[in-house]
């Protein structure tokens, strides 16, 4: 019987031996391989992956070797948003935000073996995140277990198209175009001054607002691709019948390749995309024969923030989030217009947005606009965030369709009709003097639902945000309800500003 008994005991312990060296080969084979240096491609798939399945991506429900391997396929610049849950920017020296800081940067240096000015890339003055440099898988795993991470992103990755098979680090001409096209005359009506009306104004009923407001004394910022020098009406021409308005540019974007270059690129538009916003919405009233923006009584301040529509390179992301700083510092600016996103969220112009929230501004963001890129998404950011008003494009039916390249969705706020039946778009100032282009997509959208969103607050300067923004919905199509697709709809401009 004892005998017996040992037996079995031999048996079991050997057992149990075997399943204990089974399990360590296993558990040493599974930590090699999520050890492994994902390729870009594989780190595309994986994005693609859990878009399709949940819809959406996140940085932050991503596992520890997707993370790591776009950080270090991005040049190893990892964003560390830092702070409370909802902590996006700070009024004043925090002493609790320099611990994090400090806890951050020590867990840097010693799985790192940098040093502390190696290691810091960037370090913003207002919002709560800094740039650092990361090369360890480890470095990771122990920053996702520090307190007070808002998030972690790896903002050198440059991302590319999953559904093609030759893969580009590059969308520089996204959204860009400098020829001027022939504008049908079927396309504008004509003032006395000899400024030409788009047709889609009279959709909206903006030439009867026009009555009660211009969008006189209104500050709109745009923050895109800048604004050309060659475009006189967007220049010295600006406010030939209206002492007083003005028109002002600036630049935070960095045209380089490497993350460490200061060297701003300046305020011109480079892409053509940027003068066309402005166009949209304050393009002059005069006797140069072009055609006029919706408050074109408004004053302008252009941002280049950008080179093109899509925001993947760190130094676009920088920038926009630097303009939407600086514009929120701004007592003149009411109004900021957006065209440009990315699918999925930027940790940095999150914070920014939030940033320009808390001072009052009223944010405009564009739905999504179509492209080989971006196709395979629905609404993109910063239009998913609650802080931003959400426009995309339809088409000039009595039924609500999206333009042939515009996305859809819950998110969006209003829509702007600027597409015909013969794909015909809105008309805007070109690039260059005494031309014109048609210009499309929920770029044009946004720019212009900004743009009435101008000539209520004329209307009404003592209000705020949220009563402009109330005013809005009131005069959309949908009103009291939100369509699912379409949010509140088209707005009629002149419900809009006179209230009934």
């Amino acid at each position: 019987m004892k005998k017996s008994n040992y037996f079995i005991w031999m048996i079991a312990i050997v057992f149990l031996s075997s399943c204990t060296n089974n399990e360590e080969v296993l558990n040493d084979s599974q930590e090699q391989a999520q050890e492994k240096l994902l390729t870009v491609q594989e780190v595309m798939n994986k994005i693609d992956e859990t878009i399709q399945n949940e819809g959406s991506f996140d940085w932050k429900n991503a596992d520890d070797q997707l993370l790591w391997s776009a950080t270090v396929h991005g040049s190893n610049l990892l964003t560390v948003g830092y702070g409370a849950k909802n902590e996006s920017f700070r009024t004043k020296n925090s002493k609790t935000g320099n611990t994090i800081k400090s806890a951050i940067l020590e867990v840097i240096q010693n799985n790192e073996k940098t040093s502390k000015k190696d290691a810091l890339i960037y370090e913003d003055a207002i919002l709560n995140y800094i740039d650092v440099k990361v090369d360890n898988l480890q470095t990771i795993k122990k920053l996702r277990k520090l307190g007070n991470i808002r998030y972690l992103e790896p903002d050198g990755f440059v991302i590319v198209n999953p559904n093609q098979d030759n893969l580009r680090s590059s969308l520089s001409s996204s959204g860009c175009g400098f020829d001027g096209d022939y504008i049908s005359t079927a396309d504008y009506g004509t003032l006395s001054t000899g400024a030409k009306i788009p047709w889609n104004y009279y959709d909206h009923k903006i030439n009867q607002a026009w009555s009660y407001s211009k969008g006189r004394g209104v500050g709109v910022g745009v923050i895109d691709t800048g604004l050309s020098a060659n475009q006189a009406n967007l220049s010295y021409k600006f406010d030939d019948y209206y002492s007083g308005r003005y028109i002002q540019k600036y630049g935070t974007y960095i045209d380089s390749n490497w993350w460490w270059s200061n060297n701003l690129d300046g305020p011109n538009d480079r892409c053509g995309h940027g003068t066309s916003c402005v166009s949209a919405i304050s393009a002059p009233n005069n006797n140069s024969g072009d055609f006029i923006g919706i408050a074109y009584e408004c004053n302008m301040v252009s941002y280049r923030g950008t080179s093109d529509v899509v925001l993947n390179d760190y130094h676009e992301k920088k920038g926009v989030a630097n303009a939407l700083i600086a514009l929120g510092n701004r007592s003149d600016i009411k109004i900021i217009s957006m065209s440009v996103g990315y699918p999925w969220s930027i940790g940095r112009v999150k914070d920014a947005v939030r940033y320009a929230y808390s001072k009052g501004k009223m944010i405009f963001a564009a739905g999504g606009t179509s492209t080989s890129y971006t196709n395979w998404y629905g609404v993109i950011f910063p239009a998913t965030m609650s802080e931003t008003v959400a426009v995309t494009g339809v088409e000039e039916q009595t039924s609500y369709n999206e333009c042939d390249v515009c996305h859809k969705g819950s998110k969006i706020d209003f829509t702007f009709v600027m597409e015909r039946g013969n794909n015909h778009h809105q008309p805007v100032l070109g690039y260059n003097s005494y031309t014109s282009n048609y210009f499309g997509g929920s770029s044009v959208a946004t720019a212009s639902t900004a743009g009435i969103a101008a000539l209520v607050w004329a209307k009404y300067p003592y209000w705020n945000r949220a009563q402009v923004l109330s005013r809005l919905k009131y005069a959309g199509h949908f009103y009291p309800n939100k369509n699912s697709d379409f949010g509140y709809g088209n707005i009629n401009a002149l419900k809009a500003v006179r209230g009934y």
